[in-house]
């Protein structure tokens, strides 16, 4: 199956916040027709300038996106619709039920949370197949990776395709999972992280390099998987496990759980703001945005 995008059947994205607007701004620098579904008290100017400041790292767009203040009117004509409202279940849910009665019954919706199940999202919906789980990695107009997963495999596969005909790296899960893939494995380095940070093992500013000018350099190429392919030289995985596959057990056997309290949030704070609060949140964003797109430049195209 095909999703059909034409100048009469636009992509819809319905929220325009962070993920939204970082979609709105990829999508239309690439061409495609965008309808952006905005509701709130917030002026429509803001909405354009958030999705504008993408640009910079992207290219001119080369399509305007439509601002529309009806649900019915924005999801209407769209063969795929990004629901991008913020991380509630019960608002998601009412949500997607809510596109589910404007939308064409062929519609497929795209589902851009980062921790809740298809399960979650779905209770009570009339048409759960026809739901996907979609979800990007922070920037997405930036990052690759988008995690898929739903209960129809062919909607899933054109869902796949779609992505990887944009320019992203998708990929299907084969079950669902709170955290999908991505988050998870973030979830547990940030816990070591504080627990670490709790422990007074070392600074905040010391963690993050121990990952940037460490691990996180090969990430940017290697995944874990075959990091440790590498590990083992000339003998691979094979090798790697024989060899120093019990050196991991022993390291998992002193892993930690912070105790998330005051003290720790307070001194979290502190470190962050030690280390990084000379500069403004928004240079961090345009630092972290150049960065990235050098960072791309360099690595192989997505396949």
């Amino acid at each position: 199956m095909s999703l059909g995008l034409s100048h009469d059947s636009p992509l819809a994205i319905v929220g325009c916040g962070t993920i939204g607007a970082s979609w709105a701004a990829y999508f239309l620098s690439r061409g495609l027709p965008v309808v952006v579904y905005h509701h709130g008290d917030q002026p429509e100017g803001d909405v354009l300038e958030r999705i504008a400041a993408h640009f910079p790292s992207l290219g001119s767009p080369v399509r305007e996106p439509r601002i529309c203040h009806d649900l019915g009117e924005a999801v209407a004509d769209s063969p795929l619709i990004l629901e991008c409202a913020p991380e509630n279940v019960t608002l998601k849910r009412q949500l997607i039920a809510e596109i589910q009665a404007y939308a064409g019954s062929g519609a497929i919706i795209a589902s851009n949370t980062s921790s809740l199940t298809h399960s979650d999202l779905t209770l009570g919906v009339a048409s759960p197949d026809r739901v996907v789980i979609a979800h990007p990695y922070n920037p997405p107009h930036l990052v690759p990776l988008v995690e898929i997963f739903g209960v129809d495999d062919s909607i899933c596969d054109a869902v796949k395709t779609f992505y990887a005909s944009q320019g992203k790296s998708p990929v299907v899960l084969n079950k669902e999972m709170v955290g999908h893939l991505a988050n998870r494995l973030s979830s547990a380095l940030w816990r070591e992280a504080l627990y670490l940070l709790q422990e007074g093992v070392a600074s905040v500013e010391d963690i993050d390099r121990a990952i940037t000018d460490g691990p996180g350099l090969r990430w940017a190429i290697n995944g874990p998987f075959l990091t440790y392919h590498l590990g083992g030289g000339s003998g691979g995985i094979r090798q790697y496990l024989a060899n120093l596959g019990e050196s991991q057990v022993y390291r998992w056997n002193s892993l930690g759980t912070p105790k998330v309290d005051d003290a720790l949030m307070a001194r979290i704070i502190e470190g962050v703001e030690s280390a990084y609060g000379d500069d403004s949140i928004d240079e961090h964003f345009r630092r972290r945005d150049r960065q990235l797109t050098s960072l791309l430049k360099i690595r192989p195209p997505v396949d």
